[in-house]
């Protein structure tokens, strides 16, 4: 594999010299099948070698050893080869060579954890440890769920170690007060503190029933009052979405995935998730549907594939998807090569708005979502017939796009709003 990249044989011969040669040669093989640039191999590779020398110098001999000595090559290479850098730049340096090096080790090494890729452990797993399979055996959680869960846990559990709350024990109503008034205060939707705060009550009652508390704490955590209808979706107009697309470089193969994504969520009203997990196997191209088999509602749902979708898709397969034997749709432009994920979805709408100059609060895939739903409601489609083409779990959620005619509010703010009213 190492003639692949180096044209000289003495290159590969000093490589393969290296007490951790064969190593780095697995490294390299691993690197091809993720698809990793030339670019990457050959600046990596003497990097690598320049570690195995250092490393035996010192007197390590077993590859198991190697991550006791990154620190201090790190340090060592940054010294000697990063004497012109300063500041910021020195520790972007340092940041690339130990990233290269513990990438290897997380290849070569068994258990090897990078320093800045740890997973972590459940929050409360000590204190609590069955209260995540109580979400899911219990309550019937589903997996994004369970990750709201866990996300909002996280956050509480660091407020109370940088409180210096040491025992769950010690907790109190002024200390929950605070939690949560520092998380209003933080710049978080109304909806995602409420949120928070109903997990935190979960987590309160599942602690009293499990022993910790003799008193409900639950009720002591009181959530900002969120008024049904009291705003309006973020939707944009439809010569704006035309604006949005329009910003798309459709020559590059992530173009070609970026204006798929984008035709997706703003002609069916996709949400992120939906979209991240298509596979081949719900594009139904004989019959011209689109199967989006589950749903947050809990169903499924199947559309007729509309022509423009339809030719996105084709030029996105044929000439911008990786080959690969994976079924998803979408893959990450860069190595390594995998399905693309629901947060690069939503940061996809996310860069294109922004490029477009649209102004609008939190500016994401959901966006495009609402667009979406705002043209059907702007067509007279009935809420239910809107509500079931988007997947909403019930009228409710469908409700607050007939509250204003937002495209008749729009002239009356650009233009002679006397024409409108009357």
């Amino acid at each position: 594999m190492l003639e692949t990249y180096f044209v000289k044989p003495q290159t590969v011969d000093r490589v393969q010299a290296s007490w951790i040669g064969p190593e780095i040669e697995r490294y390299v093989v691993w690197l091809a099948e993720q698809s990793y640039s030339v670019r990457t191999v050959l600046r990596r590779v003497p990097l690598l070698v320049a570690f195995g020398e250092f490393a035996r110098l010192r007197g390590v001999q077993a590859v198991g050893d190697l991550p006791t000595q990154i620190d201090a090559f790190v340090a060592n290479w940054v010294e000697h080869r990063g004497a012109r850098h300063r500041g910021v730049a020195r520790q972007e340096v340092a940041k690339e060579i130990r990233g290269s090096i513990e990438h290897m080790l997380g290849v070569v090494v068994p258990d090897y954890e990078a320093t800045g890729r740890r997973h972590h452990d459940e929050p409360f797993a000590q204190v609590l440890p069955g209260f995540f399979q109580y979400l899911v055996s219990e309550r019937g959680l589903r997996p994004a769920s369970v990750r709201s869960y866990r996300h909002h846990l996280r956050r509480f559990e660091a407020y109370l170690i940088r409180l210096g709350v040491g025992e769950i024990d010690d907790l109190s109503p002024t200390v929950l007060s605070a939690f949560v008034a520092e998380r209003s205060g933080s710049g978080l939707a109304k909806t995602t503190v409420r949120e928070a705060c109903g997990v935190l009550r979960v987590f309160l009652r599942y602690a009293r029933r499990a022993g910790p508390f003799t008193s409900d704490l639950a009720k002591a955590v009181e959530w900002p009052q969120v008024y049904r209808l009291s705003t309006i979706p973020r939707s944009i107009s439809w010569a704006a979405v035309g604006h949005v697309l329009g910003t798309v470089d459709r020559r590059t193969p992530w173009g070609k995935r970026d204006y798929a994504i984008l035709l997706l969520l703003v002609t069916y009203g996709l949400r992120a998730r939906e979209a991240a997990v298509l596979t081949l196997e719900d594009i139904d191209w004989r019959h011209e549907r689109l199967a989006i088999p589950e749903r947050k509602a809990g169903h499924s749902t199947a559309f007729p594939l509309s022509t423009s979708v339809g030719v996105a898709l084709v030029d996105y397969l044929q000439h911008g998807r990786p080959q690969t034997t994976e079924r998803h749709v979408f893959f990450r432009a860069m190595a390594p090569l995998r399905p693309i994920g629901t947060a690069a979805i939503s940061g996809c709408a996310r860069r294109y708005l922004l490029k477009a100059g649209i102004d609008v609060p939190r500016p994401g895939s959901h966006t495009l979502r609402h667009s979406a739903v705002q043209r059907l409601v702007d067509a007279d489609f009935s809420l239910k017939t809107i509500g079931d083409f988007v997947g909403h779990r019930s009228a409710a959620s469908t409700e607050i796009y007939a509250k204003v005619a937002v495209e008749s509010l729009r002239e009356v703010a650009l233009g002679d709003g006397e024409e409108v009213l009357g």
